[in-house]
């Protein structure tokens, strides 16, 4: 059990700093850089992701060996899933009328527990 909890608080830390990496992102492709809010939130959401994965499987949760291709392609699948929840998120809130600094709050909480649930049962062994 505290093996678990030791892992949760670690993807908590992690999870915050991709999540400071996506949110700043998200408002500097669409405020400074001008690409639509969809666009910037699928950009910074895969940067950030990028990140996630290096930390996850180097700190977060129990990878010993290197990742197999079988891995990785598993990790990628889940993260496409992810993807596509967050920009489902976001376009609801955005034709809800819902600033998209706020949408991208509520996004990031729904994929970050399907994250870890998904990591834990299909990468880590």
């Amino acid at each position: 059990m505290n093996k678990l909890i030791n892992q949760i608080l670690k993807f908590g830390v992690v999870g915050g700093i991709a999540f400071f990496i996506d949110y700043a992102l998200l408002f500097i492709f669409t405020e400074f850089i001008g690409i639509p809010s969809l666009i910037s939130a699928a950009l910074s959401f895969t940067i950030s992701l990028l990140f996630n994965y290096i930390l996850s499987i180097n700190w977060v949760f129990d990878v010993k060996q290197k990742q197999t291709s079988r891995e990785v392609f598993i990790f990628v699948v889940l993260s496409i899933i992810g993807l596509i929840i967050n920009e489902i998120i976001m376009y609801i809130g955005d034709i809800i009328g819902i600033y998209y600094m706020i949408t991208k709050i509520g996004a990031t909480a729904i994929v970050m527990v399907y994250n870890f649930i998904t990591r834990k049962i299909f990468i880590e062994k």
